[in-house]
This record gives structure tokens, sequence and C-alpha cells, in this order.
């Protein structure tokens, strides 16, 4: 088989999702934008100290959706459709498990999480009300999730990519007529990214409700027991999720000791262009997840290979030009979310902008890789370099390069982890591809 029908597929598959992505990570880009223009530095505050529940409910559905999508194409290459399907019935059921935990959790604990976040009189109420609606839509976005991994891994990539564009773009609109001629304030805002995935579920439904898809709902005994592996395959894409909405926390933390509710809206700058840019390269990693999973599952190691260096050649490329951007747009890029002109505020943004992302190149390659071990089903290592990423090592450095160097330690300890992280990754890659019972690449 020759080498350029890898490279057509991986491009194809790559560049629909990440545009998918790019405008799946919009619902909050758009947001803060809004946001910052309507209600300003104590919106953007109260936005930034509730970004972790929408960070912990979009991981939970990645997870389910990545999971079960992964075992989903694995097994429809070995011809099992009966196994597919009921991966298809479990990744559902458990869906609906963690929606009513989500929205209980928003019914009643809604105003302790608030508290426990960190905000404070000025912001309580703003913060409060957008994380009970964001639980409370919780059920919309992990089906959203779920249908977008199981119709792009059932061959169609491009309606997926259709749908979360178009639930971008119909946040964006909703976002600006609810915030500003409707003047709903920070819940127009949440009603806004509420909708997006409803909208994005109706664009999927010719899939999903057509009779040509490949997966389909089941009754029968023994549905739910193979829930549990798909969450350890799906395990390093709620991890990924989660540990920035972990970060956010402990960065704000911190940052509130040294800078205020001010320091929170800077870094409410720096956390969603990250959320953006982590979504380009989460888009790659599930772009080359069924290539890498379909080519698994029918021994081809030279597509595990060839779509696995495509990757990585990607994302390093891709970061090279994402950081020259930002570093020569720092201050165009934070005036735009700092609708008041707070110096203090500017001056703390341009300075994390440039320190906080030159971990991306070591970020792009530890994502890649951790969706390249969960595609070929090997999870624990995914797992590990998910963990490290999210809590092992990035909580402790945080910590610890503030204490040494103030606010610009905190700026570092993202691409300090992520460097570490990513000695880490390679370890794991070239131990493990020469094991008999893997597939080398």
């Amino acid at each position: 088989m020759k080498h350029r029908p890898y490279l057509g597929e991986y491009v194809k598959y790559t560049s629909l999702n990440v545009l998918g992505m790019i405008g799946l990570s919009c619902y909050i880009l758009a947001d803060t934008f809004f946001v910052a223009k309507g209600l300003g530095t104590n919106g953007l505050a109260a936005l930034n100290l509730a970004i972790p529940i929408y960070s912990f409910v979009h991981g939970c559905g990645l997870m389910l959706g990545m999971g079960g999508a992964t075992k989903y194409s694995i097994l429809q290459s070995q011809k099992h459709t009966g196994a597919s399907n009921r991966v298809f019935t479990g990744t559902l059921c458990a869906a609906a498990a963690f929606a009513l935990m989500f929205v209980m959790a928003g019914l009643f604990l809604s105003k302790m999480i608030t508290q426990a976040l960190g905000a404070d009189l000025a912001v309580f109420a703003m913060t409060n009300t957008y994380l009970r609606v964001i639980l409370l839509f919780s059920p919309a976005f992990l089906l959203n999730d779920v249908l977008l991994c199981f119709v792009r891994n059932d061959g169609n990539p491009k309606l997926a990519m259709m749908a979360m564009l178009g639930g971008s773009m119909s946040n964006i609109l909703l976002d600006y007529l609810f915030i500003f001629p409707l003047d709903m304030g920070i819940f127009g805002a949440v009603f806004a990214t509420g909708l997006a995935p409803v909208i994005s579920i109706l664009i999927l439904s010719p899939h999903w409700l057509g009779r040509k898809r490949g997966f389909h709902f089941m009754f029968g005994a023994g549905i739910l027991k193979g829930v549990l592996p798909l969450l350890s395959l799906g395990f390093p894409s709620l991890v990924t999720e989660v540990s920035s909405g972990i970060v956010i926390i402990v960065f704000n933390m911190i940052l509130l000791k040294f800078q205020g509710n001010v320091g929170v809206a800077a870094y409410g700058v720096v956390a969603n262009l990250s959320l953006v840019i982590i979504a380009i390269y989460t888009g790659i990693a599930q772009g080359i997840q069924p290539l890498l999973s379909k080519g698994y599952g029918s021994g081809n190691k030279e597509q595990v290979k060839r779509v696995l260096h495509y990757g990585i050649i990607t994302v390093l490329l891709l970061s090279c030009v994402i950081y020259t951007l930002i570093f020569c747009l720092d201050g165009p890029i934070a005036s735009v979310f700092n609708s008041e002109h707070n110096r203090q505020l500017q001056e703390i943004a341009q300075t994390g902008l440039k320190l906080y992302f030159t971990g991306i190149w070591f970020a792009g390659t530890n994502i890649i890789l951790s969706g390249y071990f969960t595609s070929t089903d090997c999870a624990k290592p995914a797992h590990g370099i998910s963990l490290l990423r999210g809590l092992i090592v990035i909580v402790p450095m945080a910590f610890l390069l503030s204490a040494l160097w103030g606010t610009a330690g905190v700026w570092l300890a993202f691409p300090v982890t992520e460097l570490i992280v990513a000695i880490s990754s390679f370890y794991l890659y070239r131990r493990l591809r020469d094991r008999p019972d893997r597939i080398e690449a």
C-alpha cells in the first residue's frame, strides 16, 4: 500500500476535526470576549472562576466519547457488529449516569462549589449563575461529545466538523444577542453556551437517526459490563480536559493571593487562549484516532507509524506559528479582553502570554502521544501521561515556582511541567513500541 493514501486520510480527518475543535473551544472564548466587553473585570474574573466546571463536564463527555468510539472503531474493523453496538449502548448509559450526577450538583450544590472555587462577594453571584447553568445543561454537553466521536468514527468526519462549527457559531451569535440587545448579563452568556450543544446534536441528527449509521442502541443483558474498559480508554481525554480546570483553580488561588481579582481576570485571557490551542492539539489527536485504531485493529503497522509521525510533525510546526503570533501580538490580544483599559490587567496578561505559551511545543507532543496509546488499546501509558500533566507535576510546580518567582513563577509552571512530561512520554513510547505484543511505530 502506498504512503500517499495515509497522508490523504490524515489530512481529511485532522483538518476537519481541528476546525471543529476550534469551533467547539470558541464556546468559552466567545463568552470571554462578550463578558469582558459587557461586564468588565469582575465579569471576566467570575467567568474564569467558573470555567473549571465546564472543563470537567466536557472532559467527562470526551472520556465517554473517545473511549467508546475507539473501542467501536476497533471492533468495526474486525467485523464485530454486535459487540460494537453494545459499546455504543453502554456509552450512552454511562453518559446518562454522569448527566444525572451533574444536574443534581447544579440544583443543590452550586453555591457550595462557587465558594470552594474562591469567589468573593464582588463576583459570587455571577460565578454561581454561570456554573449552575453549565451543570443543568450537562446532558446536552455529554450527549453531544458522545455523538460527535461516534459519528466521526462511523466515517462521517465532515458532518462532525459541521456540527461543532454550527454549535459554535450559534453560541457566538446568541452571546451577542443575549448580553447586549437583551441585556441578560452573565446568564445570557452561559445560556448561549448551553444551547450550542443542542444545536450541534440537531445538525448530527441526519446521521445518528439515519439508516446508514453503523451504531445502534440495543437492549439486553451484559450491556454495562463493558463500560469500565471504555472509561479506561477514554480516561486520558478526561484528564486532558480536567487538567485545564485543575490548573485554572490552582492558578486562580495563587493569583488571588498575589494580584487579587485583576490577576484572576488577566489569567482569564491566558487560560481561554490556552483552551483554544489545546483544543487544536486535541483535535489533531482525535482526528488521527480513527486511523490509528483501524490500523491497529487490522494489524497495519505502516499506517500506525506514519499517521503518528504526521501528528507529531503537525503539532510542532503549528506550535512555531502560534507562539510567533502570540509573542508579536501579546499587547493587542490582551487589550481585546481589557474593555476597561486596566493597566495592571494589561501588564500581567502580556507577561503571562509570553511566558506561559513557551510550553505549547511540549504540550502538543504529549497530547498526541497520549492519544496514540489510547487509540492502540494501550491505556496505562496514556493514563500516566495525562496524570503527570494534569495533577502530579503541575500542581506542586505551580506552588514551588510561584514561591520562588511570584507571578512569573505561576506562568512558568506550565512550560516546565510539559517539558518534564514530554521527556517521560518519549521514554514510554520508545520502551513500549518494541514490545512483541504491540504494533511498532
